[in-house]
């Protein structure tokens, strides 16, 4: 670890080298109004920090800047999506340096409710696992990197969270992925033909893995999805949704992946 770090969440080096050219860069010049900028990594250690810690906003440390400042350059970034895009590119470079595609042509969706703070919208009740708050449905690829985040209503059925998955994925034009692997959940008629009508531009096809006997095993293909939600929960922001809007909420989990993606790649 860098000898500047001061949090076990701090960026190395190594890590800020692989971060700061994916990052936007600052406008302000000397004799222009207004304060100068914060120094990027400064911003981003806080917001590792309070991703990581779980803490509020206004309880981050004093060394990172006013919380005020880490805040707004979270919000502005999410609203130009610059943590999706980081993200995307980050995993891409992984997916390379393994010697694999930039994108993934399998994947597997999955969804987990967790509860919420009492002051947030969108909520709903998951009659399933008897949980009053939010839903979380990810894509990710083989290796359990994220490829789509979309958080619902608990109460919104895992098919239309795939739907939405998928719709906002193929948004971008990116169209290798040819199959993924989900539970019986999401086993309908009707998403298997809307997925159908999607083979006129997207050829796609769902498998649905079940279980086949009594007790815990590893289902193939829907394991890695498993794993991701077990990695967003070591950083204590997601054991609760605390964001008052979904958006707020898919962006946190995206840095948590770019943290992890940093971690592999340096």
């Amino acid at each position: 670890m860098s000898a500047a770090c001061q949090y076990a969440t701090d960026v190395t080096d190594a890590q800020w080298d692989i971060l700061y050219p994916v990052l936007p860069t600052h406008t302000w010049t000397p004799g222009s109004r207004g304060r100068p900028p914060r120094p990027l990594r400064q911003v981003v250690n806080g917001l590792l920090y309070v991703n990581k810690t779980g803490c509020q906003w206004r309880m981050l440390p004093k060394e990172f800047g006013p919380w005020e400042t880490v805040y707004g350059y979270f919000r502005r970034w999410r609203r130009a999506g610059v943590w999706e895009r980081v993200m995307t590119e980050l995993r891409q470079l992984e997916r390379r340096c393994q010697g694999r595609l930039a994108e993934a042509s399998a994947g597997a969706i999955d969804s987990q409710s967790v509860k919420t703070a009492t002051q947030n919208t969108e909520v709903g009740f998951d009659g399933n696992k008897k949980i009053k708050g939010r839903k979380r449905h990810l894509l990710v690829d083989t290796l359990g990197l994220i490829v789509a985040v979309v958080v619902t209503a608990a109460n919104v059925d895992d098919r239309l969270g795939l739907m939405a998955l998928l719709h906002h994925y193929f948004t971008d034009g990116v169209t290798r992925l040819r199959k993924l692997g989900v539970d019986r959940g999401y086993r309908a008629d009707w998403l298997h033909a809307w997925v159908w009508s999607l083979k006129r531009t997207h050829k796609l096809d769902l498998e649905v893995v079940e279980h086949t006997g009594k007790g815990f095993q590893v289902v193939p293909h829907r394991w890695v999805v498993e794993r991701t939600f077990a990695w967003l929960l070591n950083y204590r922001r997601h054991r609760c949704d605390y964001e008052v809007l979904t958006a707020n909420s898919e962006a946190m989990m995206q840095i948590s992946m770019i943290h992890l993606l940093l971690k592999r790649l340096a």
